[in-house]
C-alpha cells in the first residue's frame, strides 16, 4: 500500500515512522524548503512517550529532553494552588518530556531519513490538491523550486499539513478560518537558573488572556549553571486589536518586560527572561470546530489538521502522535484502504473531538481559573477531581496509559496487508 503524508512537522514525521512500523514506505513531502529547529518548548505526555518509545525513539528522546517532575498551579504572587506529579513520579512506565520543538522535529526527521533513506522526505513542495478515484488518490503539489507541477500517486493521502492545512481545506471548502478567543501568547526561550526544583512545569495567573507559563526544556551544564526555559505570556490586546504585523508577530523586548511588570513571581527574573530571549513572537490562541469526518475515501487527517485545539493541558501534540499509531494500525489491518480510514476516524475522531471541546472550557487549567474565583484556598478535593476528569478523557490515567494493549503491528502481520 502507497501512502502520501503532505507535511512534514510533527505529525508527520511521526505518521511516517507509524507507518514504517507497520511495515509500510511512505513519502512524506513538505512544504518548506529547509526543515530547520525552529520554535519552543513542547510537551510530550506519558501517553505520547510510550509510543514514540514503541517506535525505537527512547534514547534519542532521553539525550534532548527534559522529563518534568511536578506541576505547579500558582496565583499571580507565586503562591501554590495545587501540585501534582508528573511522568515517572506520579506512576507511569515512561516519562513526560519537555524539549525544544525544533529539536524534536529534526531527531524525527533524521529517524525517518535512517530508517526510509534520504528521499523519503522531500522539501519545497507546496501541496495544491487531490483527485482520487477507486483504484487510489492523486496528489498535486507546486515545486517551489523550479515553479513546474509535480504529481504523486498513491492509496492513501494523509493530511499532517497543520492548523492551516490546505488538505483539510479540499475536504472542507467552506470552513472559514479558525477560531479564536482574543488570546494572544507571547512565546519565547532564554537561559535562566533554575526554576523552583529545575523539573517543574509552572502556570501561573487564572483565566485565559491572565496567564504564565514557564517550563526548563534544557539543563545547564551543572546544577548552578543556567538552564533553557521556555516561557509564554498570555495577554487581550484592548479595543484597537494587535499591534500589525499578524501571527508571528516579533514582540519587542520592552514591551515584553512592560506586561511582565505586572507579575509578582519571586522565584522568577521576569525582565531578565524578556532581555535574554533572542525573540519573542506573538501568535492567536486559535482551534477549529471538531469535523465530522477525518476521513473521505482514501484521504484522512492527522495532528493539528485533524483537531487542532487551545494549548490547555499540554495535549495537542501527544494526540497527533497517538493519531499516527492508531492510523499505521487501521492500515496493516486491512487491505481496503477506505475500510482502514474508516475504522481509523472512528476509534480516534470521537474521542479527540471531545478534548477540543474540553479544552474551550479551560481543560485541567480550571483549577487556577477557579482558584482566582475564590481568591483563596480551593474546596477539598475540587483540583483532584478536574484532573482526573481531564486525564481520563484524554485516555491518560496511568492505568489507562500502563495497560492499554501496543498499538505496534505484530511481526507476523507486517507485509500481509501489501506494505513495503
Amino acid at each position: 500500500m502507497r501512502v502520501t503524508v503532505v507535511g512534514g512537522g510533527i505529525a508527520g514525521l511521526t505518521c511516517a515512522l507509524a507507518l514504517h512500523s507497520a511495515g509500510f514506505a511512505p513519502r512524506v513531502h513538505e512544504a518548506a524548503r529547509k526543515v530547520e529547529a525552529v520554535g519552543v518548548g513542547i510537551n510530550l505526555l506519558p501517553h505520547a512517550v510510550r509510543e514514540l518509545a514503541e517506535l525505537g525513539l527512547e534514547h534519542e528522546l532521553a539525550a534532548v529532553a527534559l522529563p518534568p517532575h511536578r506541576l505547579s498551579y500558582r496565583d499571580r504572587t507565586g503562591g501554590t494552588v495545587w501540585e501534582e506529579p508528573l511522568g515517572r513520579a506520579a506512576g507511569y512506565r515512561w516519562p513526560q518530556y519537555s524539549v525544544h520543538r525544533g529539536r524534536l522535529q529534526l531527531l524525527l526527521l533524521a529517524a525517518v531519513r535512517e530508517r526510509l533513506g534520504p528521499d523519503s522526505v522531500r522539501t519545497g513542495l507546496l501541496f495544491q490538491g487531490f483527485e482520487q478515484s477507486a483504484d487510489g488518490v492523486r496528489a498535486r503539489f507546486l515545486d517551489r523550486s523550479s515553479g513546474r507541477p509535480v504529481l504523486d500517486t498513491a492509496d492513501v493521502l494523509v493530511g499532517a499539513d497543520g492548523t492551516d492545512s490546505v488538505v483539510r481545506r479540499r475536504l472542507y471548502p467552506d470552513e472559514g478560518p479558525p477560531n479564536g478567543n482574543g488570546v494572544h501568547m507571547w512565546r519565547g526561550v532564554a537561559p535562566h537558573p533554575r526554576v523552583l526544583d529545575g523539573r517543574s512545569i509552572v502556570v501561573a495567573g487564572g483565566t485565559p488572556g491572565a496567564k504564565f507559563v514557564a517550563y526548563p526544556i534544557e539543563d545547564g551544564a551543572t546544577a548552578s549553571a543556567d538552564t533553557l526555559v521556555n516561557w509564554v505570556l498570555e495577554v487581550r490586546h484592548g479595543p484597537s486589536g494587535p499591534p500589525g504585523g499578524g501571527p508571528g508577530r516579533r514582540v519587542p523586548a520592552a514591551e515584553a518586560r512592560a506586561a511582565l511588570s505586572s507579575w509578582n513571581l519571586p522565584w522568577i527574573d521576569l525582565a531578565a527572561l524578556a532581555e535574554r530571549s533572542p525573540a519573542i513572537l506573538e501568535y492567536p490562541m486559535l482551534d477549529r470546530d471538531p469535523l465530522p469526518r477525518w476521513s473521505f475515501g482514501r484521504v484522512t487527517l492527522v495532528g493539528d489538521a485533524a483537531h487542532p485545539m487551545f494549548p490547555m493541558g499540554m495535549n495537542g501534540g501527544s494526540q497527533s502522535v497517538v493519531d499516527s499509531r492508531v492510523l499505521a494500525w487501521c492500515l496493516a489491518r486491512d487491505d481496503d484502504a477506505v475500510a482502514a480510514l474508516d475504522r481509523y476516524d472512528r476509534m480516534r475522531r470521537p474521542a479527540v473531538n471531545a478534548i477540543v471541546l474540553a479544552n474551550r472550557d479551560l481543560g485541567p487549567e480550571e483549577t487556577v481559573a477557579r482558584a482566582e474565583e475564590h481568591a483563596g484556598p480551593l474546596p477539598p478535593g475540587l483540583a483532584e477531581r478536574i484532573a482526573a476528569r481531564y486525564k481520563r478523557l484524554t485516555g491518560a490515567t496511568v492505568s489507562q496509559v500502563n495497560t492499554h494493549p501496543s498499538w505496534t503491528v505484530p511481526a507476523t502481520t507486517l507485509g500481509v496487508t501489501g506494505g513495503a
